[in-house]
């Protein structure tokens, strides 16, 4: 039974060209750069938005700057159900998220794999709860203005992961003010 468990979280919902969702196992989606679900989180702390730098064991974009936090939901799990269980994951937070929109794209990330992504934007408020980053996960966190993050993945690509680069240069389509 547990490796029934295990099989089924490594499975992601896959969208079909009709829209119609399938599973599919994460790694697989990535190597075919099928389109698939996911969910991005933005924490904020009044201004400040909280980035986290991948950790260097990650398969992919490690060391990078990221958004607070990403992944996908698993196989028959809500994207805000996905959200809150990966802040809890990656982050040590039990926050409560507020949809704020869905973007596609797509990115190459490396080694032959590609996220092609249908997005559900999540915002969250920190609120002053204490964060336990997971060292596998996260190597580092910090707070910074999303102005000024613009400014630095602008000058600075190379520092930040390809999504969230693509979110910033798509601020305003992400619902987040």
């Amino acid at each position: 039974m547990a490796d029934d468990a295990g099989a089924l979280m490594s499975m992601i919902p896959g969208i079909d060209p009709d829209g119609a969702l399938y599973p599919i196992e994460k790694m697989a989606a990535h190597r075919a750069g099928a389109l698939h679900l996911a969910v991005s989180i933005f924490v904020f702390d009044g201004p400040k938005l909280l980035i986290q730098q991948r950790a260097a064991g990650k398969y992919h974009c490690p060391g990078l700057w990221a958004n607070s936090c990403c992944s996908h939901p698993h196989w028959g799990e809500s994207p805000a159900v996905g959200a809150r269980r990966r802040l809890a994951e990656e982050l040590g937070l039990d926050l409560a998220v507020a949809a704020c929109g869905v973007l596609t794209y797509r990115a190459d990330v490396g080694s032959g794999l590609v996220e092609h992504e249908r997005v559900h934007v999540f915002r969250a408020e920190a609120e002053g709860a204490a964060m336990r980053p997971n060292p596998a996960e996260v190597m580092e966190v910090r707070w910074a203005l999303p102005a000024d993050l613009i400014d630095e993945a602008g000058a600075r690509p190379e520092h930040f992961a390809p999504w969230f680069r693509i979110y910033l240069r798509r601020w305003a389509d992400l619902g987040l003010d």
